[in-house]
């Protein structure tokens, strides 16, 4: 499905439901349940409380910073 916006003031909660899924593809990936986790990360874009860039830049100001929680941590062999 094509959308011709994003934007939380553009969509419904059904079309943001799946940008998301479309974005991420298989969510149900088995390398140690990183899908799963990257899905809920956009439960805020989902709910209409946040736009995902926002998310996505407060993910990478993280990953840049090296202020993840360490015990977050995983690696995906995959």
């Amino acid at each position: 499905m094509e959308f011709k916006s994003i934007l939380i003031k553009d969509t419904t909660i059904e079309e943001r439901k799946q940008i998301v899924k479309e974005s991420l593809g298989n969510i149900s990936a088995s390398c140690d349940g990183c899908m799963a986790r990257l899905s809920e990360m956009y439960d805020e874009y989902i709910e209409g409380k946040k736009e995902i860039r926002d998310i996505n830049m407060e993910f990478n100001g993280h990953y840049l910073r090296g202020d993840m929680d360490k015990g977050e941590r995983r690696s995906c062999p995959m």
